[in-house]
């Protein structure tokens, strides 16, 4: 009985120390690159990617736990590493909830992966139950990291805090803006208060849904794939009076049709694929980019492979070119799902690269500065509050 209870004793903690170590495992496995870092360039390309802002309208950072100021060799993004790629504005959204068995076709909302994670990770008690917490709680944690930066990391709430950060980046560019965003309106829990919560903390970009149908809609990866709920409306009603940005990533095409039908204001898509050049339930037809692009809106062109149908540079500017084709280089922009469990050509430092892509692919250098940054800066300036 004794060596029993002295072989749990001493089980006990190993399980646990397995138990928390399983995140970084999980960041280092999961946000992975084609090749490591360092991402050469053409002379040519370099020249002109060091003139360029470079915007950025998706990365999951904040669900892992890494110090974003500091230089990481695993996933995709940190501080460091999003100066080095001359990222001018980045987008950080918040992940709250994925359901387990995740696939693009078909998924129900009632299990998540996320609840492990979040104890694995020793985030707040609050977070435990609540996906409305755990969405503030990353919140807090990019808020604490521009904190901290020296003024190298800047929150952006509001055009004011826009056109300030841009003065001083023009000035010296070895500085980044955030922008909060969710990865779906879940974290709601079906109260229209909640809407105020998010605006309060920071968060002026929403994404609907992600892989499985909430109380807003239909997701491109739920069950029903339906529209706008009552309840949605309400929402999309609300967050257009709070000059809050609707971002249609994983909405079900039913969805996108309802909310292009009463936008009124300019949405845009974050991370996506076009199935022009990559056929997939998530990624937009071309009845819903030019949906998209007449409401003023961007759409951000993603880099992994269910998104692009390959991991290289190459993919990505064909999804690029045939988006520009079919409705104007002012409506693309770049989306990379950096961090969201997910495979690419290279991390953000290597954007370079994909400069020299555009290039080879014929787009003007004025076409390149729109595309790498340029769109977002203008979306950003014309519809933040």
């Amino acid at each position: 009985m004794r060596k029993t209870l002295i072989a749990v004793l001493v089980l006990i903690p190993v399980g646990l120390g397995i138990f928390f170590s399983l995140p970084n495992l999980l960041d280092r496995r999961m946000n992975s690159v084609a090749t490591p870092p360092p991402y050469p360039a053409s002379p040519a390309a370099e020249k002109l990617h060091d003139t360029l802002f470079v915007a950025d309208l998706h990365d999951d950072a904040l669900l892992w736990n890494r110090n974003l100021l500091e230089r990481h060799d695993f996933g995709h993004s940190d501080l460091p590493r999003l100066l080095e790629g001359r990222v001018g504005l980045q987008v950080f959204s918040t992940v709250t909830k994925t359901p387990r068995g995740l696939n693009y076709e078909s998924n129900g909302a009632d299990s998540d992966n996320i609840t492990l994670l979040v104890l694995a990770q020793r985030w707040p008690k609050p977070t435990w139950t609540s996906l409305l917490q755990r969405a503030l709680y990353q919140g807090d944690k990019l808020q604490q990291a521009a904190a901290e930066s020296q003024g190298k990391l800047v929150l952006v709430r509001s055009r004011a805090d826009l056109a300030s950060f841009l003065e001083a980046w023009n000035k010296d560019p070895k500085r980044t803006a955030a922008i909060l965003a969710t990865e779906g309106l879940h974290p709601l829990e079906g109260k229209l208060e909640n809407v105020d919560r998010l605006y309060d903390a920071g968060f002026r970009i929403t994404g609907l849904t992600h892989f499985f149908d909430n109380e807003v809609g239909g997701s491109a990866h739920g069950l029903e794939k339906g529209g706008l709920t009552p309840f949605g409306r309400r929402v999309i009603a609300q967050l257009e009076e709070k000059k809050m940005i609707v971002d249609l990533a994983h909405a079900s095409r039913a969805l996108i049709d309802d909310v292009l039908a009463m936008a009124e204001r300019p949405v845009l898509v974050s991370h996506t694929g076009v199935v022009g050049t990559c056929p997939g339930s998530r990624n937009l037809t071309d009845k819903h980019l030019q949906g998209i692009a007449a409401t003023g809106g961007i759409i951000g062109i993603g880099y992994w492979d269910a998104a692009v149908c390959e991991t290289s540079v190459a993919a990505i500017v064909r999804a690029i070119r045939y988006t520009a084709d079919k409705v104007g280089v002012e409506h693309v922009a770049l989306g990379s799902d950096f961090d969201g469990t997910v495979h690419t050509p290279f991390d953000t430092s290597g954007l370079a690269q994909l400069t020299q892509g555009l290039q080879e692919a014929g787009f003007s250098e004025a076409d390149i500065a729109a595309i790498m940054g340029g769109n977002v800066r203008r979306l950003l300036l014309e519809a933040l509050p």
